[in-house]
């Protein structure tokens, strides 16, 4: 079945006896048992396991051709659970673009925990590659990256990786499967927030990590899922999975329109530059071509202002809503530096903007309203 199908039709048969178009949610957090005790297919306890996500794993892995999947409670806690699959005293190379969440985790949590870390420039495999140590495990790849929009060639850093022995895991978030394989291109591991674009209506947190294959890791993962317990409810799965239906069609519209309002910013006189993979100016666009089936609706730009002066555009849209998220239905955007706090590294004049679904006209129009203050 093409992707679209799949996403219709992925996960329906898991733990769906009577055959139902919509499964219901199964609320319940304890299972009968067999009489001669429990058995290896039986469920026990809805933290271990339950009906909603099996069936939510089971669409997720389908959609980026993977072989098993782990849904969490959030992004962070499916990013977390990776690292917490290596061993004190491993060493990790990230981005230096990285989610300012994940680099919080990293460095408040998992570094305390004994895990090494080096932030690099994930633009140019050799400088990955200098990175590498004896204790080196893991390389994490984020691309388009959060929040510059830096790409990272998925395939060649997938192949180095492979070379020393080491696991190769990349944030998809941004991308959605629609838009970007990482399985495909080489890579041992897949995290999403499926916050984001899975949900796509800003209702529903959630997590996910999806294996090429099933192997020590992966399994390694799940037994950080069922002990660790951030998991997703019930609710959350199903509510993940229905959004799921419709992701291949709201991601053409979200691309559809990043593009256009990409185009429109960068000829906007009040702007000074756009980061967004699909201009051809974008010093990662060949890259980003080859390994992309689109180019989403995340675009980061600077205004020809200062940091004040930023922050009264964001505050200036009538139709775009200040928040910090993405992916959902409707567009927002945000003054990142001030999201992401002390120790950002983010230029004080660029703001963050998932483009929605609504008319690109409106979202134009609004667009010139907000910069209308500078």
């Amino acid at each position: 079945m093409r992707f679209e199908t799949r996403a219709i039709h992925g996960g329906l048969d898991h733990d769906n006896h009577a055959r139902a178009i919509v499964p219901p949610v199964y609320h319940s957090t304890v299972y009968e048992l067999s009489e001669a005790g429990k058995q290896d297919d039986e469920l026990l306890y809805s933290r271990l396991d339950n009906p909603n996500r099996r069936q939510w794993e089971a669409l997720a892995a389908s959609l980026e051709g993977g072989a098993g999947a782990a849904a969490f409670a959030s992004g962070i806690a499916a990013a977390t659970a990776v690292l917490q699959a290596l061993d004190p005293g491993d060493h990790v190379i990230f981005p230096d673009d990285l989610y300012s969440g994940h680099r919080m985790m990293i460095t408040g949590l998992m570094n305390r925990w004994n895990l090494h870390s080096s932030f690099v420039d994930a633009t140019n495999a050799n400088t990955i590659r200098e990175a590498i140590r004896p204790e080196t495990r893991l390389i994490w790849m984020e691309t388009p990256s959060n929040p510059m929009l830096r790409i990272t060639d998925i395939a060649a850093v997938c192949e180095l990786a492979r070379s020393r022995g080491l696991i190769s895991c990349v944030d998809n978030t941004w991308p959605s499967p629609v838009n970007q394989r990482p399985l495909e291109l080489g890579a041992d591991l897949v995290m999403h927030s499926s916050t984001k674009y899975f949900g796509g209506h800003s209702d529903t947190l959630g997590g996910l990590v999806i294996a090429r294959e099933e192997n020590e890791l992966m399994e390694r993962i799940r037994f950080i899922q069922r002990l660790g317990g951030a998991v997703p409810s019930p609710q959350d799965c199903w509510m993940l999975a229905r959004s799921t239906r419709t992701l291949a069609y709201r991601m053409r519209g979200h691309n559809a329109h990043g593009a256009e309002l990409a185009a429109f910013l960068a000829r906007h006189p009040k702007v000074g530059a756009v980061h967004y993979p699909g201009l051809s100016g974008h010093p990662g666009h060949e890259t980003a071509r080859r390994q992309m089936h689109g180019f989403g609706g995340m675009i980061s730009f600077e205004v020809k202002g200062d940091a004040s002066q930023t922050l009264k555009v964001v505050a200036g849209a009538a139709l775009i809503r200040r928040a910090t998220s993405l992916g959902g239905v409707e567009s927002s955007w945000e003054h990142r530096l001030s999201t992401e706090g002390e120790g950002s590294k983010t230029p004080g004049n660029l703001i963050r903007f998932s483009v929605g679904l609504e008319h690109p006209d409106d979202l134009k129009e609004d667009l010139e309203r907000a910069l209308s203050v500078l």
